[in-house]
């Protein structure tokens, strides 16, 4: 199995592309950066329409939660990195979304203030609670802070390597911006909470109580909420990880033609906080 992600990662570079958040610089580590507005509104579309098909056949949402041509938009998605699997004819087959909120944001920053638990009498404190000890773990390290999600691959592309490309590519992303902890919303259907665990990714727990499963009535599923490490992946794929991150250098980056106030976001972690 690792040789055949070893060969899948040889064609990374070719086949993977980054969308840039709108105003963020991009980091030097990137070789091949396009700016383009319209080739950026282009795979932005394209990956919209993707998540859109693939949730309505799911039956994670209805049609009227689509856009008029079938496009399913996120308030997050102008702020975020998308990694977006391709082929011939820039066409989208899979697709996740990053977002890093940089250094010491608070939980009402984070998407998971709208997650069903953080609203439930019984688990919203220890939810809150939990994610609150890492991001002062992230603080006290010199971290960044990420969530992941928008994951969606087509349905031909399950039971191949793809999902675990998308997660090591994740990770990959997550250390050429400066190393992060952080957390995302893993749907139990289709093994995506089962590929991120195996990659590393853990429940959050309090005081040895474990933040549980949850069904998300927004998107009909159940959904596992993971807290994960950039350093500390589960050690079989530490090098497939590394791996990753150095192809990211000759992936594609589409940004917006002359960001609006761009600025330098990915300094080096130790940098970003004296205290960190």
């Amino acid at each position: 199995m690792i040789r055949l992600i070893e060969r899948c990662l040889d064609s990374l570079d070719s086949e993977l592309v980054l969308l840039a958040p709108r105003q963020a610089g991009v980091p030097g580590v990137f070789e091949n950066v396009a700016e383009d507005t319209d080739r950026h509104q282009h795979f932005l579309s394209e990956m919209q329409r993707l998540r859109g098909s693939i949730y309505i056949h799911e039956g994670n949402i209805k049609r009227e939660q689509l856009t008029a041509d079938g496009r399913h938009e996120m308030t997050e998605d102008s702020r975020c990195w998308h990694l977006l699997m391709t082929d011939n004819g820039e066409r989208v087959r899979s697709c996740a979304m990053y977002i890093d909120y940089g250094s010491n944001p608070s939980f009402d920053d984070l998407r998971a203030r709208h997650c069903p638990l953080a609203k439930s009498p019984e688990w919203g404190g220890l939810l809150k609670r939990a994610v609150d000890l890492e991001l002062a773990r992230a603080e006290r390290s010199g971290l960044r802070f990420a969530e992941l999600g928008g994951w969606a691959i087509e349905k031909q592309r399950r039971g191949t390597p793809e999902g675990l490309m998308m997660a090591l590519a994740t990770y990959g992303l997550s250390r050429v911006v400066g190393g992060s902890l952080g957390m995302t919303t893993a749907n139990v259907a289709h093994s995506c909470s089962a590929i991120l665990r195996r990659l590393g990714g853990s429940f959050f727990e309090v005081d040895g109580t474990q933040i549980p499963t949850y069904f998300d009535h927004r998107y009909n599923t159940e959904i596992d909420l993971l807290r994960f490490d950039s350093r500390r992946p589960n050690p079989k794929f530490e090098a497939l990880i590394e791996n990753a991150r150095r192809r990211l250098g000759k992936v594609l980056v589409v940004a917006h033609t002359a960001a609006e106030a761009a600025v330098d976001l990915y300094r080096p972690a130790q940098a970003i906080h004296a205290t960190f």
